[in-house]
């Protein structure tokens, strides 16, 4: 066939393929999934009916993966529900220790199915006194030692009480000598409407990041929660944390931040902007494409991508953002 018709018959194509409403191609895809998570029987059980989570192995994130195009993921523990003040378990403290660890390995599990794709974090109640223990034993595993999930709303941390700084100060510390990792779910805990703004930001810079400077300590969900980004405590710490980026305050080297479920296919355009002013002070070198949980509202990866290409960012800040990988997984 002529190659003026050959075009002509792709541009026919195409236009056909627009015309019924199929998708355009992704313009680049992420080279991992830096905020997934997985959710065992145990985890189900734990979280109730009403939480609606259903069964999730590293087989159903690999098949997400391989439908967005991302090669890459990052399984973080949901142990630390089992350490949860809204989940007091009716047992003895070495009882919830042990379906900590129960469910940490679990995940370490599914991550050693796809050993050449993904990698697992452990997972706890960072203000338990089997916290160090955790962290320790974690570090000398093969399929955990990398790094931490700590969730702070979780767990009901409040960085205005010192008795939690000073517990936290302990792991993150313990942490950087291990050379692991920090993923911080940095929001404090909606249900029970904590304090959460600028003030827990600067305790955040000033208190813990220096205890862990050596080590990559990246904030999940933009310092939210997600799904969304209306959520004005989240975007007042969020913007305290960009603008000690761009300032290049102590601390802040070794901060990344990913953007975990705060991008939907509804946000407003000026959200949007926001989003994007807050990504070029932080760096768009230090910031991770993650999904978050693919469970209820939240976007499954590759729907969520192509939100987040929604933003108003360049092609090149959005292929630097793709081709991110963070120390830990390098």
């Amino acid at each position: 066939m002529h190659i003026a018709a050959r075009c002509a018959v792709f541009v026919t194509l195409l236009l056909m393929g627009v015309a019924r409403g199929a998708a355009p191609a992704p313009r680049l895809t992420p080279a991992g999934d830096y905020h997934q998570h997985v959710f065992s029987a145990q985890a189900i059980a734990l979280a109730g009916p009403d939480a609606g989570l259903t069964p999730l192995d590293a087989r159903d994130v690999v098949a997400l993966l391989d439908a967005a195009g991302i090669r890459k993921g990052l399984l973080l523990s949901t142990a630390y529900m089992f350490g949860s003040p809204r989940f007091q378990l009716e047992s003895r403290l070495d009882d919830e220790y042990a379906r900590v660890r129960a469910e940490t390995d679990w995940t370490a599990a599914q991550a050693a199915r796809y050993p050449d794709r993904l990698i697992a974090f452990c997972g706890f109640n960072p203000l338990k006194d089997y916290a160090l223990a955790e962290l320790k034993r974690c570090a000398g595993l093969a399929g955990l030692r990398r790094g931490i999930k700590l969730h702070f709303g979780n767990a009901d941390v409040r960085l205005e009480d010192p008795d939690h700084v000073e517990k936290l100060r302990q792991v993150f510390t313990a942490a950087n000598a291990a050379r692991m990792a920090i993923v911080v779910h940095l929001r404090a805990n909606i249900r029970h409407q904590r304090p959460y703004g600028a003030a827990q930001a600067r305790i955040f810079l000033d208190q813990l990041l220096p205890a862990a400077p050596d080590v990559t300590v990246q904030v999940a969900h933009l310092a939210g929660a997600g799904p969304g980004f209306d959520d004005p405590p989240a975007r007042a710490v969020l913007a305290a944390l960009a603008q000690a980026c761009e300032k290049r305050e102590r601390g802040t080297r070794t901060l990344w931040f990913d953007v975990a479920s705060v991008v939907d296919r509804d946000i407003a355009p000026a959200d949007a902007a926001e989003v994007a002013q807050r990504i070029r002070q932080i760096g768009v070198e230090r910031v991770l494409y993650g999904t978050d949980a693919a469970q209820g509202r939240n976007l499954r990866p590759r729907d969520a991508w192509a939100a987040f290409l929604r933003l108003p960012l360049s092609e090149r800040e959005f292929a630097r953002i793709a081709r991110n990988v963070p120390p830990y997984f390098r």
